[in-house]
């Protein structure tokens, strides 16, 4: 069977939300996080294209099937002063890898991010994903060693706050 290898990006619709938390699942499975997905389509929904969105979606489709997707929001450097792009996660189905997707996916929100005055553009990534480390080099990234991630969330969170 030929399989046509084309690929279009798009920005996601409402009408893709369904479709994103699947691929959202499979992304929690390759990062062995399935445990703390929560999302709904309905949820995502409202984040993406209600009346006050928080994030950004753009997907990638192959013979009209949504295979990968970027998820990204808007951030903002003081030591710049300026604002950034800061992609939340990046995934391309593993049938559909080796073919530029991703590349394509991360060029797209470089030029975005370009195109909105943005003074960087930066995302994080697992440190045991060493193909992923190595693919983001390739493209001219910089993996930041000395900085690490700090998460506060759900009751803990509540606890912060009080």
């Amino acid at each position: 069977m030929n399989q046509d290898l084309r690929h279009k990006l798009r920005p996601a619709t409402r009408s893709d939300a369904e479709a994103l938390v699947g691929l959202i699942r499979e992304l929690a499975h390759f990062e062995r996080l399935e445990h703390l997905v929560d999302v709904t389509p309905e949820r995502l929904a409202e984040q993406l294209f209600g009346a006050k969105p928080a994030a950004e979606a753009v997907v990638a489709e192959v013979g009209g099937v949504i295979v990968g997707f970027a998820l990204f929001f808007p951030n903002f450097s003081t030591f710049l002063g300026e604002p950034g792009l800061y992609l939340e996660d990046l995934y391309v189905q593993p049938a559909h890898r080796g073919h530029g997707l991703g590349q394509a996916l991360l060029k797209h929100l470089g030029a975005l991010a370009v195109a909105r005055g943005c003074g960087r553009f930066e995302w994080s990534v697992l440190d045991w994903n060493r193909d992923a480390i190595g693919f983001y080099e390739r493209m001219g990234a910089t993996v930041m060693p000395d900085w690490r991630i700090c998460r506060v969330t759900g009751d803990a969170l509540k606890a912060f706050a009080a």
